[in-house]
């Protein structure tokens, strides 16, 4: 591999400014409101770069005063701090039945959400579904698409062809589409392609429960079950995306070896409910039935726990994290119920004497967890400079 010296990012104009003007946002989210001369001290500019850059900002409507610091010697320095309504991220997960959007302003609060029901999706239906959404966002927020900095895109995976490929929880129908290309010409603007775990992953660790964490995992309830991956707060990804398929690994059952999502997963308990007579389409169907203690769902909660210790222990044991996160699209109390039942198995390495906090947490986010995370990637990457060779 040969990396060329302009090929470094930062060292050609345009990528230095960009890299720059991520640098100087992210020291003013972190900090909240900074003066120029503690932007140039913590981001390693000068003064004088740090005033240009600022200056753009403004004028893109980044970054606003707030007013002047009243501390230290000399003339009180004017402060800046990030324009929540300067720019907006827009983030979709599409899963197979149902669409889930979200727009992020600058301060990564959610301004605007919506579920929709998705009869087919297949690309050309469920682009023009997901079209319709951001449309809608942008008149309800009364703001011109060309605030839209990015957008983020979560699908279930495996992404490719694959052994797992043709299962229930795939989108139809993609195969051979480069979705990131795709997005991106339909957006109008840069688009990132996730896996629905590894997006949820992110939204606890940018706005969730695993903010103070750095080695975590989290086991997301899609149609499927999906594993999200995180090491020194970075996603763990694999070769071609697909790292975390723990829906696929075979576990015990109750007749013999079935697949983990065959056990553990919304597809599961629907198709468990549906052999008893009773519809549940989505999770406040679910939370109805578990606050009315239903005797089926009952049943499939028994049922699913000890497939799901075999999971845990094997996260556990191959990944070692300070937690296990669980959520998505799935009701609370049902999590919760799922947490505290769990038979954990002692012969894993996160059975520590000094072990601090739990084994298992559940996430922050509720269903809309996937559709966050994918904002979120919008958002962290207009932050953080891009210090990636391209080769």
């Amino acid at each position: 591999m040969v990396v060329k010296f302009d090929q470094i990012i930062g060292a050609n104009a345009e990528r230095s400014r960009t890299h720059n003007r991520q640098l100087v946002l992210g020291q003013v989210r972190r900090g909240g409101t900074m003066g120029r001369a503690e932007v140039a001290r913590a981001s390693g500019l000068s003064i004088q770069a740090v005033s240009n850059i600022i200056a753009d900002l403004e004028r893109d409507g980044l970054l606003e005063e707030q007013g002047k610091s009243s501390g230290g010697r000399g003339l009180p320095a004017i402060q800046y701090a990030i324009n929540p309504a300067g720019g907006f991220a827009f983030g979709v997960e599409i899963r197979p039945g149902a669409v889930f959007a979200i727009m992020l302003d600058l301060a990564g609060r959610a301004v605007f959400s919506c579920r929709c029901t998705l009869e087919r999706s297949d690309p050309l239906t469920a682009t023009a579904r997901v079209l319709a959404l951001r449309d809608r966002a942008v008149a309800d927020l009364g703001i011109p698409k060309t605030r839209i900095m990015g957008a983020g895109v979560v699908v279930p995976g495996p992404f490719g062809p694959t052994g797992l490929s043709n299962s229930a929880t795939e989108l139809p129908n993609w195969d051979g589409i480069d979705r990131a290309a795709w997005f991106s010409e339909a957006f109008g603007v840069p688009t990132m392609v996730e896996n629905d775990a590894n997006a949820a992953a992110m939204a606890e660790h940018v706005s969730g429960r695993a903010r103070e964490l750095q080695h975590y995992a989290f086991l997301y309830f899609g149609t499927g079950l999906g594993l999200g991956l995180i090491s020194e707060g970075r996603l763990v990804r694999g070769a071609f995306g697909n790292a975390g398929e723990i829906g696929h690994i075979a576990v015990p059952g109750p007749d013999g070896p079935v697949l983990l999502e065959q056990a553990v997963s919304r597809l599961s308990v629907e198709h468990y409910l549906t052999k008893h007579g009773i519809t549940a389409p989505n999770s406040s169907a679910l939370a109805d039935l578990y606050a009315a203690q239903n005797t089926a769902l009952g049943d499939w909660l028994n049922g699913s726990l000890v497939p799901l210790a075999h999971a845990i222990t094997l996260i556990e044991n191959i990944f070692d994290p300070q937690a296990i996160i669980l959520g998505g699209a799935m009701p609370d109390t049902i999590i919760d119920h799922l947490i505290a039942h769990v038979p954990l198995n002692q012969r894993s390495v996160a059975h520590r004497p000094d072990r601090t906090g739990p084994r298992l947490i559940r996430g922050a986010s509720g269903r809309m967890t996937a559709a966050l995370g994918a904002a979120s990637l919008v958002i962290n990457n207009s932050f953080t400079p891009q210090l990636a060779v391209v080769v």
